[in-house]
């Protein structure tokens, strides 16, 4: 049975999404504020956390982003009252996966819940088990890359944006595509939050005269190996 993590401090809230999660099917546990909420994540690593930002003793911004640093990899659905891009977009930069703004319906819930399920269960399903492309191995199944013979460690929406790229090599990927494939929203396509993640990428995988990910100039990224700029 799939279990989700529901902290929300608002009781009526907390306890009509239980009840909503229950009737679906899921598994559900519950905590009231934000170190509960941490502690509880980490002892039952859940399937899914629906995360209320503005939680007392410990925020959901702070609760994602410890999450993310300790390689949680489980989708993070934030809810909050705040509805300004600039909340969302600081959402999606703590980790979260996707973000909805009070007051939802539970029927628009549960349909987040099942899609972000889907995103997590098939992202490795479509794409080949390895990737090799000049020094860079990506191996799918154990989620971990190599560059040569050096480990290398990505974020875990670093990641997911690296495999969109990779898995479809010459491609034009557009920020709304790649928007779509790894967070699930558009509105992210308009923000700088995608740039910011391919510059850590790159960071972290580019060097000795290769580059893989190609920036095409107002439309987006293509995943081409080159060294020395030369095509491989």
């Amino acid at each position: 049975m799939t279990n989700i993590l529901l902290a929300e401090d608002d009781q009526t809230i907390r306890l009509t999404v239980e009840f909503a999660l229950t009737k679906a099917g899921y598994a559900v546990t519950t905590a009231s504020d934000g170190a509960t909420a941490l502690e509880t994540a980490r002892t039952t690593n859940p399937d899914l956390i629906l995360l209320d930002i503005m939680l007392p003793k410990l925020s959901g911004l702070d609760i994602a982003k410890r999450l993310r640093s300790e390689d949680f990899e489980a989708p993070i659905i934030m809810l909050t009252a705040l509805d300004r891009e600039q909340d969302k977009i600081n959402g999606l930069d703590a980790g979260a996966d996707d973000y909805m703004t009070k007051p939802f319906s539970t029927n628009e819930l549960l349909a987040r819940i099942r899609a972000n399920l889907r995103r997590t269960e098939g992202m490795h399903e479509k794409a080949p088990r390895k990737i090799v492309a000049g020094e860079l191995t990506i191996d799918l199944d154990a989620a971990r890359m190599k560059v040569g013979d050096e480990d290398v460690t990505l974020r875990s929406k670093e990641y997911a944006l690296l495999v969109a790229l990779a898995s479809r090599p010459g491609a034009l990927a557009t920020r709304p595509y790649l928007a779509r494939e790894v967070w699930g929203e558009e509105f992210i396509s308009t923000s700088r939050t995608i740039d910011t993640h391919v510059r850590r990428i790159r960071k972290a995988i580019e060097r000795d005269g290769w580059t893989y990910i190609q920036t095409a100039h107002g439309m987006g990224y293509r995943f081409e190996a080159r060294h020395n700029g030369e095509l491989v």
